[in-house]
């Protein structure tokens, strides 16, 4: 079983089933809410997603219909959610251990940081895929 949590150990999470492929996000709001060049991230099954913790859960509505979710307390991003979907994207940098997963691509590398160059054989999207 994949197991994560926040920085302090107010939220933790299990996921009951499978983690999807690696996706690395460089777009520019990825970066600003995790102060890093990019923001590694993967679909989870919401039903099999499994949170404790959530009176120190807080939420920001990044863009229309997406909300992103963290601690109150230290502030760790553990996962998005876009109204609709069946799934949650998971901040991977939240995980305990290794999810079993694939890396697939970079997306939104228009809006890659200019000091950072990506260095992998994996495909690039412009924008989304």
């Amino acid at each position: 079983m994949v197991t994560g949590g926040c920085l302090c150990g107010s939220v933790t999470y299990r996921i009951l089933g499978k983690v999807g492929d690696i996706v690395h996000c460089h777009c520019q709001t990825c970066r600003k809410a995790h102060g890093a060049a990019f923001s590694s991230v993967a679909a989870v099954n919401e039903h099999e997603f499994e949170l404790s913790g959530r009176d120190c859960l807080r939420s920001y509505e990044s863009s229309p219909g997406k909300k992103r979710y963290f601690c109150s307390n230290c502030g760790t991003h553990l996962y998005a959610k876009r109204q609709m979907a069946a799934h949650i994207i998971l901040r991977l940098g939240s995980l305990d251990i290794d999810p079993g997963a694939q890396e697939k691509c970079h997306i939104w590398v228009s809006q890659k940081a200019p000091w950072y160059s990506i260095n992998s054989a994996l495909p690039e999207h412009e924008k989304g895929e």
